[in-house]
This record gives C-alpha cells, structure tokens and sequence, in this order.
C-alpha cells in the first residue's frame, strides 16, 4: 500500500508513572516529582515535566537529578499499580480499535487506515484520547500521520496531553527544521556522529543520498536515511499479549539433593528473566510446581512487584520452594511459571536497583545477545544444568 494511503496513530501517556502517582496523592499536582530510588546510587525511572525544566531526565542517577532540581520530591514507585493502569488503557484501545499495537507501558499504535470513509482519523483519535483520559484520569497525547515513524515524532511535538496530525503533504516540512535526534532509536552515539560531520537537523540528513549516510553509520544508516526522509513501511504489529511463562524438568531418576535442585532453579530463573527482558515484558507472580516421585504434584504462588530481575524472581522462587517441599520425598519434576506479564523495558525496575546493578544486568544481556544465552550464567546454575543433562545420557 503506498505510504500516502496509510493511517496511523501513535498514542503515549504522559509522564506515565508520576501522572499514577499523582492520582493517589494530589499532593504531588504541579510540583517537580522524580520516580525512583532514594539512595545515592538510585538512578531515575520516572520525572515530571516540572523537573525537566531543570534538565532531569530518564535513568540519570538519583544523586545528579537532585543537585539540579533539590527541591523535587522522590517517590518510590509502584509497578503493580503502573501494570493496572496499562492494562486499563489497553483495554480502552482494543474495544476502539480494528487493529492496534502496544509498543512498551505506555504507548500504543493504531492503524486506522481506511477510516476517513466512514469516521474521520482525527475525530476518531481526539474521542479515543478523550475517552481514556475520562476512565483513567491520565494525560496522553497522540500524533496521527501516514507511518509509525512520522506518528511518532508528532506524539513528542503534542506533548505534553496534546493532539498533532501531520498529512502526507505536511511531512516533510514537519520533519526538516527538527534536530536529528528527534528520528527514533537515533541515540546519543549516532547523534555524535552526525554532529561530527555537521549534520544537525533532519533535513540535512535527508538531503544526503542513501550511500553516504550508509557510509557513515553502516548498515544501521539506510534505516536512519529512510526515517530521515519520512519512509516507514513497517506495519502495525496486532497485540496478543502473553499471559505467563514457564520451564520445568523432569528427571529420569527421582532426587532429593535440595542443593542440586535449588542450583537448577538458578538456571531455571535466569533463563526465564532473560527471556523477559528480552521481550520487553515483566512478571508480577512467580508460580512454583513440584512433583514427587509418588505423582502427587503440588504448585504455589505468590505475587510480587512487576520485575524482569534475577535476583527478585529466584528470592521468590526460592522462598516458595521452601514453603511447598515436603522433606524427605523424592522429586520426580520441579517447575517456574512467570505468569501476569506485562509490556515494559527492564529500566522500569529501576526503584530500588543501583546504577552498577543496572549495569551489570545490561551487560550481561548484552554479552548473551552477542554470543548466545547460554554464554554466561551463575556457577550454581551452570552445574545443576550439566549435571541433569548427565542424568538423561
């Protein structure tokens, strides 16, 4: 379908976690709020606009955002009520939408293409807008345009709680007089590039040719070049959101070596955290299953704050293990379920997490990324997984 033809709507909530926030405690109206930890080594998963002014922003650590703005006030956050109201919005969308993509928490994409025959685009977003701002009593704001890219960009000039609709004959000029870094997924190491060879707003960019962007970002470029120009055919991905997550072993010989089993948990739970992380998505209840020799199986669950976290999962996995053995019997399959997962990046479990653990988990991910899941795990997990694959030979 030619790109002139297409529809498309990008909904974002504003300053999601502290317009939440704010809907408990009025007090926090109008005043600089940051979401985070309260430690020194915190980093920022959340600020309001009035702490922007003062150049706070996403995962700055919690020290340097209140050197700029002191006078914020630093609430802990609360990821099971961020989850609730996500899903109530999404909720909101799929009644009204014919097809729509929930792209992380707080964002979405409607392709409504087609339905200025019948409705009107515009009519139809500002109703949709209106009506979630109604049951939720959250800001959002929406940029409507011929492409994902387009709409998106138009989102961050409506905000904040503001609608904008560029037509096809609009885009180009929408997009010439903005910086580069306006382009999504353009971060702060292609933006040094392009500065580095005076290339400062979209339309400079857009007036290279396709071979020498590409030669100075790599492959990477032609995507840069095509957004740059306002190209996007990437279609809007229909939401089926997975409920739950598990694994589980059964063992050829039964076993009652707890040290042996709570190192396959290790590996059970990283496994499991890593395939959340890299969907995108958290788990707010941990579910453990345990089968003896004799068949009798049992499960336990507990609920907890939404987390991708290793270490938040198996403390949990650990702890309902516990609680559900029975000593002395021979267990024949044990099992973890993540279940009640919802769309969100692991910077969102950023309350209690220091910078460095922050770190450490992405480059860990990285590494697996790179060189394959397997390519580091904890030592514990490591040997209960050789050791049951021995068990099988």
């Amino acid at each position: 379908m030619p790109v002139e033809e297409r529809t498309i709507v990008h909904f974002d909530l504003d300053s999601f976690f502290v317009e939440v926030e704010r809907l408990q405690d009025s007090q926090l109206k109008g005043v600089p709020v940051i979401i985070g930890g309260h430690s020194d080594r915190a980093v920022v998963a959340s600020c309001s606009y009035e702490t922007r002014k003062f150049g706070v922003h996403s995962a700055m650590p919690m020290k340097r955002a209140l050197t700029l703005c002191p006078q914020a006030i630093v609430v802990s956050g609360h990821m099971d009520l961020y989850g609730k109201y996500s899903h109530m919005v999404t909720e909101i969308i799929s009644e009204a939408s014919p097809l729509y993509e929930k792209a992380s928490i707080d964002e979405h994409y409607i392709d409504i293409t087609g339905m200025d025959r019948y409705f009107g685009s515009q009519k139809f977003a500002h109703e949709l807008r209106m009506r979630v701002i109604s049951e939720t009593g959250l800001p959002i704001s929406f940029g409507l345009s011929v492409n994902k890219t387009v709409a998106k960009i138009a989102t961050s000039a409506a905000k904040p709680n503001g609608e904008k609709y560029v037509p096809f004959e609009m885009v180009r000029s929408f997009l010439n007089p903005l910086p580069v870094n306006k382009i999504p997924m353009i971060g702060e190491k292609t933006t040094e590039v392009l500065h580095k060879n005076n290339i400062y707003t979209i339309e400079q960019l857009s007036n290279l040719s396709q071979f020498e962007v590409e030669k100075m970002l790599g492959n990477y470029g032609v995507m840069v070049w095509n957004k740059a120009n306002g190209i996007d055919n990437s279609p809007v991905f229909p939401s089926h959101e997975r409920k739950s997550i598990s694994t589980e072993e059964t063992f050829d010989i039964d076993i009652d070596d707890l040290k042996f089993i709570d190192g396959l948990m290790v590996y059970m739970t990283e496994k499991l955290a890593y395939q959340l992380r890299r969907e995108e998505k958290l788990a707010s209840c941990v579910t453990v299953k345990i089968r003896y020799s004799s068949f009798e199986t049992q499960t336990i669950q507990k609920q907890i704050p939404n987390s991708a976290f290793d270490d938040v999962i198996l403390g949990t996995s650990r702890e309902l293990f516990k609680k559900l053995y029975k000593k002395g019997l021979k267990i024949r399959l044990i099992g973890i379920r993540l279940s009640n997962l919802v769309q969100g990046s692991q910077q969102i479990d950023l309350f209690n997490d220091t910078t460095e653990m922050i770190n450490l988990y992405q480059a860990l991910d990285n590494m697996k990324k790179k060189y394959g899941k397997n390519a580091i795990q904890r030592a514990g997990g490591m040997k209960s997984k050789r050791d049951t694959e021995s068990l099988k030979d």
